[in-house]
This record gives C-alpha cells, structure tokens and sequence, in this order.
C-alpha cells in the first residue's frame, strides 16, 4: 500500500513510524499533537507550507526503506 494525500497524520505515522523522521525533516512536529488524528497529509503539508510533492515522495520512500527486507548475505564477507 503506498501512501496517499488522504491519509491521516496519524495512521501514517503508526503504520510506517520510519516517516515520523521525515515529518520532523520538514518541519512538522506531528507526533504527538492532537490534530494528527484528524488532519490528512495534504491538510498537514498546507498548514506547514510544505511542498506536498516533494514530502510524499519523501515519506514513501521512508515506508519503503523500512519495509524492504535485508538481502541475504548483505554486508558478510
């Protein structure tokens, strides 16, 4: 599942809590506060003057990151 505009603050942060690090990379000190629960990722980027694009692609690619399993023998000699 990729995440979409629509979504809420706060189930992208439980979902995928690697996006919290972005959120905070962009100004958004989401965590904790009490409107995440309520606000989507596109009514978060507007309210921070953030660009909506960009931190998308941003936190996407953080969901990814963290959900993507180790390849075996990675990093052994």
């Amino acid at each position: 599942m990729q995440i979409e505009p629509s979504q809420l603050v706060d189930d992208v942060m439980r979902r995928w809590p690697a996006t919290i690090r972005v959120f905070l990379d962009h100004g958004m000190r989401c965590v904790g506060c009490p409107i995440a629960c309520f606000h989507t990722v596109e009514d978060a980027c507007r309210e921070h003057h953030a660009d909506a694009v960009r931190f998308l692609a941003d936190i996407r690619a953080a969901a990814v990151t963290a959900h993507t399993p180790p390849t075996v023998g990675a990093g052994s000699s």
